[in-house]
């Protein structure tokens, strides 16, 4: 068994309504599924994607009102890449985060790719990463409704970095139960550490998770601007029950077999207590919207809908119309 890539990253977020309009207007990400956290239906789960919300495409957040601000350090998810077609596409970015204001860095090499790192408007740590040397698993299709042209759309998910305490048995999990393959390393810019490369499946840019051991910093403290989970893409519900009693196996403990609707999934704690999620690739967003209409209105999974309007009296109405071009 092998994963074949990123399936989605979930992250944390104080603001639907400006999370939306950030990630649909100016990173021009289509809303593919507007619900609700589904252990807490009390607040908002917003999915972003490519056109078609596939798989390894997807980059979402919990809405948390009120959430105070992430307090930086270890044992977290440190930096989430989002994928773009070839070179050419971070120098459209990196002027429209000039012109729009949004705090970036300079275009600079990572793991032999070249990068544009940036943050969003609650300090959310995100890299945009050129696809064009890129020889593993293929990305997505940018929303053809997307305010940036598709030539330099987003394609999907990158590379994600976890910033551990303790890297060797972040690194014995992922090569001995999890199937990752290490494939080298590369130094942070502070020249603070070495960071290691795993890989998996097809390997490339959507397949792959970097590992950072600091010492020297404190555990992170959650907050808005964080990230909540990263989830690896399994092939169908058959081979995610085998990974359940791998995992079983191995003596981790975790949620066993979850049905989220839209895919069925598994969750487990690395050894540095991050959340790792296992879902499969199916059945997806269409399950319940037709494809033209992804995320307009609130979709909750047949297990809540009989509380529809109890969960709608908790939510702030969040317009989620997006069907034109900027």
């Amino acid at each position: 068994m092998e994963f074949t890539g990123i399936h989605h990253v979930s992250a944390l977020t104080a603001k639907a309504p400006e999370n939306f309009e950030f990630y649909t207007k100016v990173m021009g990400l289509r809303l593919v599924k507007k619900t609700v956290n589904q252990d807490d239906p009390s607040v908002y789960h917003l999915f972003y994607g490519d056109d078609k919300g596939n798989p390894g495409t997807e980059l979402t957040f919990f809405e948390i009102p009120m959430l105070a601000r992430n307090r930086e350090g270890t044992n977290s998810i440190s930096a989430v890449s989002l994928r773009v077609p070839n070179n050419e596409a971070l120098s459209y970015w990196k002027k429209r985060f000039e012109e729009l204001g949004v705090e970036h860095n300079a275009i600079v090499e990572r793991a032999g790719r070249l990068t544009l790192a940036f943050r969003d408007f609650e300090g959310q740590r995100l890299i945009l990463v050129s696809d064009q040397e890129n020889s593993g698993v293929q990305g997505g299709t940018p929303w053809i409704n997307s305010p940036i042209p598709e030539k330099y759309g987003i394609i999907g998910l990158g590379p994600v970095t976890l910033t551990v305490q303790d890297a060797k048995a972040t690194e014995s999990l992922l090569t001995n139960v999890m199937g990752f393959r290490k494939k080298g390393f590369y130094s942070s810019f502070d020249q603070q550490s070495n960071i290691s490369i795993f890989e998996t499946g097809e390997g490339g840019t959507g397949a792959e998770i970097h590992v950072e051991e600091r010492k020297d910093l404190s555990p992170e403290r959650p907050g808005r601007g964080s990230v909540h989970h990263v989830a690896f893409r399994v092939k169908n519900e058959e081979e995610l029950r085998q990974w359940i009693k791998k995992i079983e196996e191995a003596e981790i403990p975790s949620s066993g077999f979850v049905n989220r609707f839209y895919f069925y999934s598994l969750y487990f704690k690395e050894p540095n207590g991050i959340v790792f999620e296992l879902a499969t690739d199916g059945p997806g967003f269409d399950t319940d919207e037709d494809i033209s209409r992804l995320g307009e209105s609130l979709s909750l999974p047949p297990f809540l809908e009989s509380k529809r309007e109890t969960i709608e009296s908790f939510l702030k109405p969040l317009d989620t119309t997006q069907n034109t071009v900027e």
